[in-house]
């Protein structure tokens, strides 16, 4: 086995499903010999426990939300994904950079992608990203009504799927319809993550 690390990053609409296939996919790895470490955003930090009492504020401006998600983005990862990944884990992180961009910029015309990117220069870049999209009425009827976010509504999660999607695109990130039989639905994403896997073992060997 291939004792290479990798930082694999789900993302998509609130409720689209990525803590649970994170779980899931973390399960599937580790009984495949790997050595793998799961993590998510905001972080348990006290940056990330700020953001998600702010979360439910709808008085809090959208560029402090970008700006405490990149602060606590940029501990995240400097303090406890990129040491995760030189001891040779799988680092497998429940939302990320993605989600700022796609969040903020839909909350705010002030808010551009070239900002939020300025403000994460300092974090590393996933190796595979992977977009879980779910039509958001579908979504909230995940969620109790007591545990939405002031970004939970139907209307705002709309703009939010439909960037989402047009930044996979443009990124050439995958998409997998989370809309489904939750076994079907982590299929296809191990079967993206074993590909990738694979390829990049076949172009490390090929290099040596």
């Amino acid at each position: 086995m291939n004792k290479q690390s990798y930082f694999f990053v789900l993302d998509g609409v609130d409720g689209s499903g990525t803590t649970t296939h994170t779980k899931l996919l973390a399960g599937y790895l580790e009984n495949k010999g790997y050595k793998v470490y799961v993590t998510q955003e905001p972080t348990k930090s006290d940056i990330g426990l700020l953001l998600r009492k702010i979360l439910k504020d709808t008085e809090i401006p959208p560029t402090t939300d970008a700006l405490l998600f990149a602060a606590d983005r940029d501990f995240h990862y400097n303090i406890e994904i990129k040491k995760k990944l030189d001891e040779g884990f799988i680092v497998i992180s429940d939302r990320y950079i993605e989600a700022s961009i796609v969040y903020q910029c839909t909350q705010s015309e002030d808010i551009s992608v070239e900002w939020i990117k300025l403000i994460n220069k300092f974090v590393g870049k996933p190796d595979l990203m992977i977009i879980l999209d779910i039509n958001p009425e579908i979504s909230l009827l995940r969620k109790k009504n007591n545990e939405l976010e002031k970004f939970e509504n139907i209307e705002f999660l709309k703009k939010v799927r439909d960037f989402f999607i047009k930044r996979a695109k443009k990124k050439n990130y995958n998409i997998v319809n989370s809309d489904d039989i939750i076994e079907f639905t982590q299929e296809k994403i191990q079967n993206i993550v074993m590909e990738y896997i694979k390829k990049d073992n076949t172009n490390r060997n090929n290099n040596n």
